[in-house]
């Protein structure tokens, strides 16, 4: 107890498991918070909050307060058909003139293999807070806006006259509710209107004396939803209700117009927003959904009625702080505060504890864009701390066990028209947006990507029966809420890729590999393995030189010049075809090896056919070939990568088995240039990493760290915004996932036998650092501190027994980890302290 009150202890976090010597490694002097200097003026200056399931955009307005709405579930559209049964007179033309070498006529005779396009993702709606004239003249200089990661909590304070108004927002998993406590520090000087809004079709009214209800409808078809007729489909129907509260006996509520919601005179109030959808599934038809909105918004209400603020607030921090305190990351560009033997010398800390508050408070005042404009000249990677630690609070904040997989702006948006539809991408983005998930420690929000891969098999399983006369399951680039696996509209050059649910599964074999869980490998990952596999091998035809070939193939959204001079875009083996079919054929044969089905017919096949897949080539400018034939790239600068995917995240391109191929890989990568979008740097980070350049990498790094105008933002390539949203541009959320997983690629890197410690650390850069509870390959949780950019001590534990090969520098040390112990090495990598955690 304090003061006489319970406080809530929280259960223990994976990183306070392993306290290193250097006590440079307690918390970062500044805190990890997004600050604004004052409300939003575009959407990418508000702050995103969410549950998984509901997420909202806080603008911080003070007369007038806006909050987007997002509900997962809300798209257009209903379950499709994803074949084309003439597909298969058109595939053999296509195949024909590529083996023709008629590269062109290949690529316009396999439009005839493009599908239709994905549904859109929708916009709930709004929360309208209206508030009366004296806020208009609120005092500028007390206005703070800040969202603190370390809580999951979004507040806005400012003054009016000598009255302090706060406004406090957190979106709950456990209790399904997007939570706002609006409060002035004198009594009954709260006085606001508020109300529910939606660009979609809907109607809303007040329920009783203190519930506004917001009923609607998503478009049956992918149409403009102000455009209406008898004959659409009946689409996904959807119920917001806010639900108000106010302080005791003081104030009152008053009902406007039967649709607002008015308060007066009040000390304190509390907004609940719950919401729910008739969504069931992607082969349900919503005509046919016996799910009620309505009623389901209204459970949730009355289940958490008896809850008080502080027990939402306390179910609230110990659900996200269970995921988020797993992992802590502090990095210094300086080391003068280290003394010889490893712990802080006082004398040269800071003066006195008045000289560190006084740091901390000046570091309230300035803004993270001010943070981000200035990073180029300071390099502050206290910065870089906060932008790794926003991609895991995005990923808990939009993606858990049990809602719909992070799509492309993750959960948020405010259209109805977002930009490449919010769809989830298979060529890259959908699976960059999971990339942080295990070695950040961050493995249940992947659950929804096993779901939705599930959903993908049996569509996908059609599609490859009908457009392509194969069995297993196959997906394509883009897809959707229905798991749309049909080709995209438009052009082959991305239309054409069935190469996207093989890239999934390879997160399925990863996911075993991090969490050696074998029950998920025998019930969940190795049944999508298998019937990928078998796809695979359908799709694979006898080629030249014995090799085995796809044809036809492309290279992601690239196109190269053919030999007769013709743009063109399909030919056969690209170099990514080759790279995925390898991993998961090794991914099948190693999981047959766990399950012991190695004997299976299935399992020998995919042995046979690994021998006869043609290996990556190099080109005679040294850099790896992206296509089969050398063919000339009309854009050497293009944003994908797809020909390193053996590098990263794949892992036939390896420094100890393949150095040709990775010097090939180094040429490549620098051929490529740095610019770029948003994803792609954060990509040529993980690469760079993967070949243990650290100067590269770090120079990547740096060059994200570009703060967008909005205004502008046609003139950017990459970049941030100021609420650290990623720009593509305009916003997409891979980069900042793509981001967080390239620097704990920079820290670690792992086998399932091997833990290669600081491999491409910018020792110039952050000169000193501890990185806790990061997990690698074996089930292992790593912990490393370094001084002077040099390894000083390694915390390890495991919670199976396992046997680890540990690298640093060319150095090897074998140890034997035991279940539930954790083990500390020092800086030659001799253990130093044991202790069991039973």
């Amino acid at each position: 107890m304090e003061d006489g009150e319970w406080v809530l202890v929280g259960r223990p976090s994976e990183k306070v498991l392993w306290e290193p010597s250097l006590v440079q490694t307690e918390p970062s002097i500044k805190p990890l918070q997004v600050r604004f200097s004052g409300r939003a003026k575009h959407w990418t200056d508000a702050i995103p909050i969410g549950n998984g399931r509901l997420g909202a955009m806080v603008w911080g307005g003070v007369q007038l307060e806006t909050l987007n709405l997002n509900e997962d579930t809300l798209w257009t559209g209903i379950p499709g058909n994803y074949t084309n049964p003439d597909a298969p007179n058109a595939l053999a033309e296509v195949r024909k003139f590529v083996d023709d070498g008629q590269y062109a006529e290949a690529t316009t005779e396999a439009v005839k293999l493009s599908g239709n396009p994905s549904d859109v993702y929708q916009f709930l709606g709004d929360i309208k807070l209206e508030f009366d004239e004296s806020h208009a003249t609120y005092s500028e200089e007390t206005y703070q806006r800040v969202l603190d990661l370390d809580t999951a909590t979004t507040k806005v304070k400012y003054a009016v006259g000598e009255v302090e108004f706060t406004r406090e927002h957190f979106a709950s998993n456990p209790d399904q509710v997007i939570v706002t406590k609006i409060s002035g520090n004198k009594p009954g000087s709260l006085s606001f209107v508020v109300s529910l809004d939606s660009k979609l079709h809907h109607h809303s009214q007040v329920n009783g004396k203190n519930q506004i209800i917001m009923e609607g409808s998503c478009p049956g078809k992918r149409i403009p939803p102000q455009v209406y007729g008898n004959d659409n489909p009946k689409g996904i129907q959807f119920c917001a209700i806010l639900d108000l509260q106010i302080s005791d006996n003081v104030g009152t509520i008053i009902v406007l117009d039967d649709k607002k919601l008015k308060v007066e005179g009040s000390d304190w109030a509390i907004m609940l927003l719950v919401a729910s959808s008739s969504f069931d599934g992607p082969f349900t038809k919503p005509s046919d959904s016996k799910r009620n909105p309505t009623s389901e918004s209204l459970s949730t209400l009355n289940s958490i009625r008896k809850l008080s603020y502080a027990d939402l607030y306390a179910r609230h921090l110990d659900d996200y702080q269970n995921l988020f305190h797993r992992v802590s990351l502090q990095l210094s560009k300086s080391s003068k505060n280290i003394g010889q033997n490893g712990s802080l010398e006082v004398k040269k800390l800071l003066s006195s504890a008045a000289d560190l508050y006084l740091e901390s408070s000046q570091d309230e005042t300035v803004s993270t864009a001010e943070r981000v404009k200035s990073f180029q000249a300071d390099e502050d990677p206290s910065l870089v701390e906060l932008l790794f630690q926003y991609g895991r609070y995005l990923l808990i904040s939009c993606s858990r066990p049990g809602t719909q997989v992070s799509n492309l702006q993750g959960i948020w948006n405010r259209d109805i028209e977002p930009a490449w539809d919010g769809a989830p991408h298979l060529n890259i983005n959908l699976q960059m947006n999971y990339w942080p998930s295990l070695p950040c420690n961050l493995h249940e929000c992947q659950e929804p990507l096993f779901d939705y891969i599930s959903s993908l098999s049996v569509n996908g399983s059609k599609t490859a029966q009908v457009n392509y006369e194969a069995r297993g399951w196959v997906a394509h680039q883009l897809s959707d809420i229905w798991a749309k696996t049909s080709p995209d509209r438009g052009q082959p050059v991305w239309a054409l890729w069935p190469m996207g649910g093989a890239w999934l599964c390879t997160h399925l074999w990863e996911h075993y590999t991090y969490t050696m869980d074998k029950g998920f490998l025998e019930r969940k990952a190795y049944p999508l393995l298998e019937v990928c596999a078998l796809f695979l091998l359908d799709w694979l035809i006898e080629g030249r030189g014995g090799y085995l070939e796809t044809n036809p193939s492309t290279s992601p959204e690239h196109t190269f010049i053919a030999p007769d001079g013709k743009p063109a875009s399909v030919s056969f083996s690209s170099a990514m075809d080759m790279a995925i079919i390898k991993e998961v054929f090794a991914a099948v044969v190693s999981a047959a090896e766990v399950l012991g089905k190695s004997d299976d017919d299935l399992v020998e096949r995919v042995r046979k056919a690994q021998l006869r897949l043609p290996p990556p080539k190099i080109a005679r400018d040294g850099s790896i070939m992206e296509w089969t034939l050398n063919f000339e790239d009309p854009e050497v600068h293009h944003r994908h990568l797809s020909h390193l995917f053996g590098l990263f995240p794949g892992h036939t391109i390896t420094f100890e088995r393949t150095p040709d191929l990775c010097r090939a890989a180094d040429y490549t990568l620098y051929k490529r240039g740095e610019e770029g979008p948003g994803w792609s740097t954060a990509w040529k980070i993980a690469l760079w990493a993967r070949l243990r350049n650290s100067e590269h990498a770090y120079r990547m790094v740096k060059h994200l760290f570009n703060l967008v105008d909005p205004d502008h933002e046609i003139d950017f390539e990459g970049g941030l915004y100021s609420n650290l949203f990623t720009a593509h541009p305009p916003f997409q959320i891979d980069a900042n996932f793509g981001f967080t997983a390239a620097v704990a690629e920079m820290l670690v890197q792992s086998t399932v036998k091997d833990l290669y410690l600081l491999p491409a650390l910018p020792r110039d850069k952050w000169v000193s650092g501890c990185v806790k509870g990061l997990k690698a390959r074996g089930g292992v949780t790593v912990n490393i501190c370094w001084n002077e950019g040099d390894l000083h001590e390694v915390g390890l534990w495991s919670k199976n027994h396992n046997s680890v090969r540990l690298h640093f520098r060319g150095v090897t040390v074998a140890v034997k980890l035991s279940s539930g112990t954790v083990y500390t090495f020092n800086k030659q990598l001799k253990c130093v302290k044991t202790y069991s955690l039973m």
